[in-house]
């Protein structure tokens, strides 16, 4: 089994920053892509931002420029930095990651608990 643990939620003023972790423990022969999504209350769960294992990055339009996401593949721990936050960036934040347990090359998608990030004054 997997887990996803994250961490570096809160509370922060707009135009603050915060940065999110989400390490990887468990059964990990490797992991593929690992990334952000996000959920806003009374919406639907949405892409934050993607990176790869070789460090090709996506992100959504509305974060492009103010988050930044990346990688230690030595520690299965994927951050992202997130700067001049906006109130419409208040959401639960969850990782997301592709993980291999043996070297058949199955991958299986697994999820963090998610954490509470709140953008006010």
């Amino acid at each position: 089994q997997v887990q996803l643990v994250e961490s570096g939620g809160g509370l922060v003023q707009p135009g603050g920053s915060l940065r999110l972790s989400c390490a990887a423990s468990g059964s990990i022969f490797s992991i593929n892509t690992m990334g952000w999504y996000r959920q806003a209350p009374g919406k639907q769960r949405e892409l934050v931002a993607t990176i790869t294992s070789s460090g090709s990055t996506n992100y959504a339009d509305s974060v492009k420029g103010r988050f930044t996401i990346s990688r230690d593949n030595a520690k299965n721990t994927v951050y992202l930095q997130m700067s001049s936050l906006k109130p419409e960036d208040t959401a639960i934040y969850y990782c997301n990651a592709g993980v291999a347990p043996d070297s058949r090359g199955l991958y299986y998608n697994y999820w963090g608990q998610g954490t509470q990030v709140t953008v006010s004054s």
